[in-house]
């Protein structure tokens, strides 16, 4: 018995300087690293603090140890304007129960200085699901988001100076193939209506090139308001169709209630009208339209033959809209990255009907305007469906923020039927 007492002692031994010695492993990593990395508990209490974070906001350990997150973490956006509890990466992961990341924070520290910073938040899970704390991990990026203004400023100013030559040349083509103004024969008509076209991609690319800057510095024009959700994507989907049909592929609106991306109760043809719940968001119409506008086209241009489903779903805090095609899908290894600037898939579909590899990329930074999120799920030869999430308003905030909205800003929808 003694010789058994004598070996469990020793395992037990064993298990405990193990620990130790990942414990201690584990504290060499994170006080070495060049991230701040932050432990908040459900009390929003800060529990680690390592000499990264210190570092940047100014705060000794011993100091943000024991403090509520928000006296020490103080993010601010790219104006100056303090972040809003739901724009809060830290308070989102408690909310959502899911990581956040924001790449846009600007973190203040003791001393008032303002750090560029990108913040990565992962909630920690009891064996309920129950979110018992959240670590973050922040970085400094102040470096690079200089660089990317610089060459932001200079894409914007080239973009704007070419625009004007590109429409002179193209107003030019127009005017020599025009029969009232020159006579050309059918050859020289043809080269025109080839350099007419060419011309016209080149605008776009510049127009592109000028939304994507204006987009990155925050310089994008912005007019967010009430939107009911449901009558606007049923009037764009009526103006989009046409699109689609011109290739015998078939439009449809779909309705839905419940989690995201599911509980779909409605398919419409654009006649019949039903009883469906009720939406509302808070964005830029004309903004919003060319998101849905962007990713549909992309949807017909990739879809030989089949069907486009518009769809509107939700939950109480989240509204819901999708772009689902029956056409030639994404590979697994292109969609993390089809959301970034200038990236475009490889293959012959891509090749066959061109583009810039920025509209995604714009939409991305419009829906993140309106602290929304885009993604998309897609399987080769299966289709592609695009999603979008945004917050959802709560119908008394909703009439509240209308009544005080200018009637001449209401989208024309404002008076569709509905029952």
């Amino acid at each position: 018995m003694a010789f058994w007492n004598k070996h469990k002692k020793v395992a037990v031994g064993q298990v405990v300087s193990k620990l130790q010695m990942e414990q201690v492993k584990s504290d060499i990593i994170i006080n070495s690293i060049d991230d701040g990395v932050v432990l908040i508990d459900a009390q929003k209490i800060i529990r680690l603090f390592n000499p990264a974070a210190s570092k940047m906001t100014g705060w000794n350990q011993n100091e943000a140890l024991g403090l509520d997150y928000k006296s020490i973490m103080r993010l601010v956006d790219e104006k100056n304007n303090p972040y809003r509890e739901d724009q809060d990466p830290f308070n989102r992961a408690f909310t959502e129960a899911s990581p956040v990341r924001d790449n846009q924070a600007v973190l203040v520290s003791r001393s008032e200085k303002f750090l560029s910073v990108t913040v990565s938040v992962s909630p920690l899970l009891d064996e309920n699901k129950a979110v018992i704390g959240v670590v973050g991990i922040f970085r400094d990026v102040s470096e690079e988001r200089t660089q990317e203004r610089q060459r932001a400023e200079f894409i914007s100013t080239a973009s704007h100076e070419m625009r004007t030559p590109v429409a002179a040349i193209e107003g030019y083509l127009a005017l020599a193939m025009n029969d009232n103004v020159s006579k050309i024969d059918s050859k020289a008509r043809g080269f025109l209506e080839k350099a007419h076209a060419s011309t016209k991609a080149l605008g776009d690319l510049f127009q592109d090139l000028l939304t994507s800057a204006k987009a990155e510095d925050g310089r994008l024009s912005n007019h967010p308001q009430v939107l009911e959700m449901d009558q606007y994507l049923e009037q764009l989907t009526q103006d989009l169709r046409f699109a689609a049909e011109k290739k015998a592929l078939t439009v449809e609106y779909m309705v839905g209630s419940g989690g995201a991306g599911t509980g779909l109760i409605d398919a419409r043809d654009g006649n019949s009208k039903v009883i469906a719940p009720i939406y509302y968001v808070y964005a830029d119409p004309d903004r919003l339209r060319e998101v849905i506008t962007n990713l549909f086209d992309n949807s017909v241009k990739y879809t030989d033959s089949g069907k486009i489903t518009i769809g509107l779903t939700g939950n109480n805090q989240v509204v819901q809209l999708y772009i689902k095609d029956t056409g030639a899908g994404i590979p697994a290894e292109d969609i993390p990255h089809l959301f970034e600037k200038f990236y475009r898939v490889d293959n012959s579909a891509t090749r066959t009907v061109g583009g810039t590899g920025l509209g995604l990329f714009i939409c991305r930074k419009i829906i993140e305007m309106y602290h929304g999120r885009i993604w998309t799920e897609s399987e080769l030869g299966k289709g592609s469906t695009f999603y979008i999430n945004l917050p959802r308003l709560e119908a008394n905030k909703a009439a509240q923020m209308k009544a005080n909205q200018p009637t001449d800003v209401l989208p024309e929808i404002q008076g569709a039927t509905k029952i």
